[in-house]
């Protein structure tokens, strides 16, 4: 076996296994739409959300097959250090940026697609700045190959919500 062999025999379980997981995501979500709602929203899709208030910013990956009412999705929240979040040592030192708290996955809980309207919730996850329970909604529309829309992100124990933008890109085979 030469060299070229041996590095085709491994990367190829690598690509397998980097490929099964891009197309295996965890818990099913269960979608709710008639089926020709169901069949607009069949798909890969990819996109990215931003938030200008909270800084926030990350990627979206979706999975619908056309023949179930599940779906297969995860958003990967990449926080980055806020301006506004400045911790001062002593009054004479110049003023040091908190470092951006770690990127974490936050599970698709639920969609319903109506005429082309998107809904849903994702599974409450730990804010980043305070690690207390935020709660986000979101809302869309899809018009073709794209879905976009908004979300709001509410604290458990209330205070002012966090709002921003989501698009994805339905991925053609």
């Amino acid at each position: 076996m030469n060299r070229g062999d041996t590095m085709r025999c491994i990367a190829l379980p690598v690509v397998a296994a980097v490929l099964f997981a891009c197309g295996q995501a965890g818990t099913p979500v269960p979608v709710v739409g008639t089926p020709t709602d169901l069949t607009q929203l069949a798909g890969r899709w990819v996109g990215d959300f931003s938030s200008v208030e909270t800084g926030r910013s990350g990627s979206i990956v979706f999975r619908l097959s056309a023949t179930g009412d599940s779906a297969f999705g995860d958003v990967l929240m990449n926080p980055t250090a806020v301006a506004n979040q400045v911790q001062v040592p002593n009054p004479s030192a110049a003023p040091a940026a908190t470092p951006a708290p770690a990127p974490q996955w936050i599970e698709i809980r639920f969609v319903r697609v109506t005429g082309g309207r998107v809904s849903g919730t994702l599974k409450p996850y730990a804010d980043p700045m305070c690690s207390c329970p935020l709660f986000t909604t979101f809302e869309g529309r899809l018009v073709g190959d794209t879905l976009s829309g908004t979300y709001t992100s509410r604290h458990q124990a209330g205070g002012p919500s966090q709002q921003g933008r989501w698009t994805a890109v339905r991925e053609r085979p």
